[in-house]
């Protein structure tokens, strides 16, 4: 299993597999490309395609090749046997195709053309991908999870992990400034924010912690909407889960920047088990994986942060990822917006929520996490694909229906 650093990503948004991903497969395209090249065309298909607009797919690989006419034909129906976001970059000299390159994007900014890599397992650092083995030998050691994780991640970890929290604390911060009245798009969408912060203040025990979760969860999500830097957590669109718990944890219950750092070290180990043993891509699984993932990561670092055992931790985390499962991917028009937006608010409080209650109990519990990552997998690739980031089915349809008949 790779380090814990490859799920936590700073980029622009709107979108980790639409945008991050794109963009990057366009700059390592271009590397390859001789002078003479004076055309590339991009096709896109399956969810690259049907979400990609909404995505801002090609404004995205549009900046990250310069100087070259790029020309983008959308396939929304049409699907490439290895992953449902599938790109083929052509470049042409003088009307003649020259270079042709078919490649994938698989979630949270990671992308594939689908060859071995040249060391397989060289990247690796943890010898298992399943949370039980960790936890079983944890128990050998008689050590907690952190210190597992210190003994495998290399120098330096610590200062990474600071660095992204930096990023985050930036990204709520910038998120409640006050802005325009509405994000970018068709949908003109209220930005909410900046206004829960402060009706936050109006209230007083419960009501007011929950709102001020959700207000910085809906900062950073906010953000990512509007193209601003963020950090995956694990992808774009569910980014603001994890920095909407931290973030109060840290504003509001003491917690110091080092114990946030730590949180997250915990947060990413369930994070990569995940995207390793199952997928954190809402074009293949449905937005469980994405926002079913970022709470259980935001449910683990907040049981961290609350004392909790190893058991308690890993129980926290199933409970974060059991209770979205079969969660679908339905962004209205295309944008990560409705209902993304809202996702990442509820997922936050449903991590605080679902950490009291683990470090309420002794940490035994029935079905373990593993099990409820692979069940999310088999569910996900169950769904009809209208629900994996198409706007073909669900609330996106509905939407559209209405528009129509308006």
């Amino acid at each position: 299993m790779k380090s814990i650093t490859s799920i936590y990503k700073e980029g622009i948004g709107p979108s980790s597999s639409h945008s991050m991903g794109p963009r990057k497969a366009a700059e390592l395209f271009r590397r390859t490309l001789t002078a003479a090249a004076d055309k590339i065309t991009v096709e896109l298909y399956g969810s690259l395609a049907a979400t990609g607009k909404g995505h801002l797919t090609d404004k995205a690989v549009s900046e990250a090749l310069p100087g070259h006419a790029v020309t983008f034909v959308w396939k929304p129906l049409e699907y490439l046997p290895q992953h449902s976001n599938a790109m083929i970059f052509t470049a042409y000299e003088g009307g003649k195709p020259v270079q042709s390159w078919t490649v994938y994007s698989v979630g949270g900014g990671d992308i594939t053309d689908g060859s071995p890599p040249a060391n397989r397992g060289a990247d690796s650092v943890y010898e298992t991908d399943r949370i039980a083995p960790i936890l079983s030998e944890c128990s050998r050691r008689n050590q907690p999870l952190l210190a597992y994780i210190l003994s495998g991640e290399g120098d330096g970890f610590l200062d990474r992990m600071q660095t992204i929290w930096t990023a985050m604390k930036s990204a709520v911060g910038r998120g409640l400034e006050p802005k325009a009245a509405c994000l970018p798009g068709p949908l003109k969408l209220n930005r909410r924010a900046n206004a829960m912060f402060h009706s936050a203040g109006r209230n007083i025990g419960t009501v007011r912690d929950m709102t001020l979760i959700s207000a910085y969860a809906l900062a950073v999500a906010e953000e990512n909407a509007d193209g601003g830097q963020i950090v995956t957590a694990p992808t774009c669109g569910s980014c603001g889960v994890l920095p909407g718990i931290l973030y109060f944890l840290y504003d509001n219950c003491h917690r110091t920047d080092a114990d946030i750092c730590k949180a997250l070290a915990v947060a990413g180990l369930f994070g990569v088990s995940i995207a390793t043993c199952a997928s954190i891509s809402g074009a293949e699984v449905g937005c469980q994986g994405e926002i079913g993932t970022a709470c259980a990561m935001a449910s683990a670092a907040a049981a961290y942060l609350l004392g909790a055992s190893n058991e308690q931790i890993e129980y926290a985390a199933e409970m974060g990822l059991e209770h979205f499962l079969g969660l679908t991917c339905d962004p209205v028009k295309g944008y990560v917006q409705i209902p993304c937006i809202e996702r990442n608010a509820f997922a936050a409080m449903r991590a605080l929520e679902s950490a009291s209650y683990a470090v309420s109990t002794d940490g035994r519990h029935v079905v373990s996490f593993d099990d409820v990552v692979r069940v999310m997998n088999e569910t996900g690739r169950d769904l009809q694909r209208q629900y994996r980031e198409t706007s073909l089915g669900g609330l996106a349809a509905i939407f559209a229906d209405k528009l129509e008949n308006a």
